[in-house]
């Protein structure tokens, strides 16, 4: 009975030092720190592009907290807060939750109008870039211009004449 794994043989295993590598436990890799899309990784985030509306909870939350600061002024944990803020959304009617529902959709209308503002603005951007994109020949071609060769024909002129 050799093979059966008893007291004595969870004694041994934890005296040996454990090898990571064979055990399967790695460090996080590191990250790298400004670039953009890393393989598989996320695309940088446009620091110009507007934030999404809170939700009706989260305008709710914020009034809460306000509240919640003056009556337990010695209270600093953020999770505390969340968690009496939850418990009273929880508690409220629908009829007590709607003036925060139509601020959130206020809120989301007008986040909606600065989207639309902004994706306008990315999108002519991006015809600009394509633009941009084009080699100088390939424009001189688009608009039957020579690509600018002459000088380097008349170089090859005058080693001609030196013959």
């Amino acid at each position: 009975m050799k093979g059966a794994k008893g007291k004595g043989a969870a004694k041994r295993d934890a005296l040996k030092p454990i090898d990571d590598k064979k055990v399967g436990k790695r460090k996080a890799p590191a990250k790298a720190v400004g670039k953009g899309k890393a393989k598989g990784g996320k695309a940088a985030k446009d620091p110009n592009k507007p934030k999404r509306p809170p939700s009706a909870f989260f305008v709710f939350l914020e009034e809460f907290r306000k509240t919640f600061k003056k009556e337990n002024p010695t209270v600093k944990a953020v999770s505390a807060v969340g968690k009496a803020g939850g418990e009273k959304w929880k508690s409220l009617t629908p009829d007590e939750k709607a003036p925060y529902e139509a601020k959130a959709a206020k809120r989301k209308s007008d986040y909606e109008k600065v989207m639309s503002a902004y994706n306008k603005k990315q999108e002519s951007m991006a015809e600009d870039d394509d633009e941009s994109d084009k080699s100088k020949s390939e424009v001189d071609e688009e608009s039957g211009q020579d690509g600018g060769d002459d000088e380097e024909d008349e170089e090859d002129d005058d080693d001609e004449d030196d013959d």
